[in-house]
């Protein structure tokens, strides 16, 4: 093509039609730039403004107006025009341009490239679409994020969103930073603090949409109340028209019911638990007289039929990770039911686990990260097996809109935290626990009747401890009953998942425990029973897989030192700490832990705060979070709301350790001791 040009004297110039330059585009100027030649090209046909500069869709949007509830498959009032190297043509224009037959085109003096598979894509549009065509919520989303770069095949070059649907785009892709905060519920009893506010405001902001979200802050960060905020806001500005359902493990039940009415005492909760459960049409007609309904995993997939029944404004799950394997019953069952917003709470991270991810992220926003297949080709292979960082931007920016998560590591989280932060468990019993509580209280309480003096201060205290135990676990008390145990014996559990089930506070333990040791996090743990602290040992190791040490009275003093020695100083060392309150609960620095667990509760807030100053004392350089377990509906219960009542004056009704209790007459006893029997979690 240049020899004619070199025919004169000084050559300068060759002509060339648009066919020649297309080919020198693509042919030859790399070849000369490789040879030191320098090669100018209109910024319409380089390769860094290529995209911009091809035939495609210019996308205006907005949300449809009348404020209805919206969703990801919600249409949106949008305007298409077809432009090229960013002007707009019509479709005669378009035609003419298809007539010339050429890959280049000339509009208003700039050259652009006319690709042969845009004008298919184009002319296949207007032939099927006949100017009609839908435009969804998660369009505009995938869009915004740029995972979605064509509609029909053709592809998006601009996309401009208008009105709430631009605030609703820019408040997800800036990470919420312009998110516009609620007011605190006046409903609300306490205080929230300024990043839950934000929590409870994201989740009215997504919620307003109709969009899932996902609550996956730290432990203790307070993601219960959170939640209780945004019910009592959809109450008070007169959104909460139909009842939230809230599935939660079996052994926070009575936790949940606890906090609604502690933090939100004007919402009515239902707790829908147990064999006399309303069922049927009297489940549905229970269900609408109350904001929230609480059930558990377990039972979704039973009652599933009639959870169906409910017109639910929302289904929330707590301990979101229960639904990790899409195949299991109860997350297929989650997924039928229908409602106008979903949340997950989850303490666990789920950036990293990525078949979690696309499970919680589909119950949230049914097929918005494709079928689990298609994820897995497209996210999981590339990212975990080959480390595809591209595809890991991709997937983040699609999910970081329906994530929220704060560490307490935050510098921003961390200074409005306490240092030390308390928090009462409340567990359910089991069955079998509870039916032997009862028999237990029966057979005492008659022989105490009978005594008096020192014989019945004795019969007192013995009838709590063994009470303890079985709250503990009813192995406990077995155990202890066998005489010929050797002290220095191993504790051996046959089957980790049957010992599991015999204790609610065994269950509520292994969830937290798993959560935190996902954190990396050391944890102790007190308990004023030798023998549990054995058997509790034995069930961590196998349950964890991981080592886990003990120290009580029978440590030796080097023992001790060795263990006190690991916890702290050896980065691989055991993160799971087991003490008795008498051996373990003076005169030890363990500042590696960051949580304290009081597995059973000594009376006395002096004993049981000596205790915690384990981890949280000089040395100590991340909040400590003190968990406190109590059975729900037995002593324990009644004995800490008592303790609770009287804090100023703890010091002198539980001074002496348990024997104010001997002082009780038998009537009081009898109120203190009875069980009540909605607390029982087995379904």
């Amino acid at each position: 093509m240049l020899e004619p040009s070199l025919q004169t004297s000084q050559p300068q110039s060759c002509q060339l039609n648009p066919l020649q330059v297309y080919e020198f585009i693509r042919s030859t100027a790399w070849r000369l730039q490789d040879s030191g030649f320098g090669v100018v090209l209109p910024p319409s046909l380089s390769q860094e403004q290529g995209w911009a500069n091809r035939l495609g869709l210019s996308v205006r949007a907005e949300a449809p107006k009348g404020g209805a509830s919206m969703g990801l498959k919600s249409l949106l009032n949008f305007k298409w025009e077809l432009t090229i190297g960013g002007q707009r043509i019509s479709k005669a224009e378009f035609d003419r341009l298809v007539a010339l037959n050429t890959p280049l085109v000339e509009i208003n003096g700039e050259w652009v490239e006319l690709r042969p598979q845009d004008i298919r894509a184009a002319q296949d549009f207007f032939a099927s679409r006949k100017d009609q065509m839908a435009l969804s919520l998660e369009d505009a989303l995938r869009i915004s994020t740029g995972d979605t770069q064509t509609i029909e095949k053709l592809p998006v070059v601009s996309f401009e969103a208008s009105g709430a649907l631009q605030d609703l785009i820019s408040t997800l892709a800036t990470g919420n930073e312009n998110l516009s905060l609620i007011p605190t519920p006046k409903g609300f009893q306490g205080e929230l603090r300024p990043y839950q506010l934000r929590g409870a405001s994201w989740l009215a902001f997504l919620e307003k949409w109709g969009l899932g979200a996902c609550l996956a802050d730290d432990m203790g960060l307070g993601k219960t109340i959170q939640l209780i905020a945004l019910l009592l806001h959809l109450q008070e500005t007169e959104q909460l028209e139909k009842p939230v359902l809230l599935v939660c493990p079996t052994s926070v039940l009575g936790n949940w019911e606890r906090e609604v009415k502690r933090f939100g005492p004007s919402l009515r909760v239902w707790v829908q638990h147990g064999d006399k459960r309303p069922q049927g049409p009297e489940f549905a007609r229970t269900a609408k007289r109350y904001h929230l309904v609480i059930t558990s995993y377990a039972l979704v997939y039973r009652d599933e039929k009639d959870l169906k029944r409910v017109s639910w404004q929302g289904v929330v799950l707590d301990e979101a990770q229960n639904i990790k394997n899409p195949e299991a019953k109860q997350s297929q069952a989650v997924r039928q039911l229908e409602a106008q917003f979903r949340i997950a709470l989850t303490g666990t991270p789920v950036e990293n686990r990525l078949s979690e991810l696309w499970s919680i992220l589909d119950f949230l926003n049914p097929g918005y990260l494709g079928p689990r297949n298609f994820f897995q080709r497209r996210f999981g292979v590339p990212i975990e097996r080959y480390g595809d960082t591209d595809s890991l931007k991709i997937l983040r920016s699609l999910v970081q809109p329906f994530i929220l998560r704060r560490l307490k590591t935050d510098r921003d989280i961390i200074q409005d935290l306490p240092e030390k932060q308390e928090m009462t468990v409340f567990c359910g019993l089991t069955a079998d626990q509870a039916a032997i509580y009862q028999r237990l209280v029966d057979q005492s309480l008659e022989q105490i009747e009978s005594a008096d003096g020192i014989q019945r201060h004795g019969m007192i205290l013995s009838l709590l401890t063994r009470l303890k135990q079985v709250c503990n676990h009813p192995a406990l008390l077995k155990a202890i009953g066998e005489d010929e145990r050797n002290d220095a014996e191993p504790f051996e559990i046959d089957s980790p998942a049957d010992f599991l089930a015999g204790s609610g506070k065994l269950q509520r333990l292994t969830e937290m425990l798993e959560e935190l040791l996902a954190e990396g996090d050391r944890t102790l743990i007190f308990t004023q029973f030798a023998e549990w602290g054995k058997q509790l040992q034995a069930y961590l190791e196998q349950q964890f897989k991981r080592e886990v040490i003990f120290l009580y009275g029978g440590s030796s003093k080097k023992q001790r030192e060795e263990m006190v020695d690991r916890f702290q100083n050896d980065p691989q060392g055991p993160r799971i700490f087991i003490l008795s309150l008498k051996a373990g609960g003076v005169g030890l620095n363990l500042t590696r832990a960051n949580h304290v667990f009081h597995y059973d509760r000594w009376w006395n807030p002096a004993v049981e705060n000596q205790a915690t100053d384990r981890a949280f004392r000089i040395g100590q350089t991340r909040n400590v979070q003190v968990h406190k377990f109590v059975c729900t509906g037995t002593l324990e219960e009644r004995i800490h709301d008592l303790i609770e009542s009287k804090k100023a004056l703890s010091e002198q009704v539980v001074g002496t350790g348990e024997n104010w209790l001997t002082e009780l007459d038998t009537d009081q006893l009898r109120q203190l001791l009875l069980l009540d029997r909605s607390a029982i979690i087995d379904e």
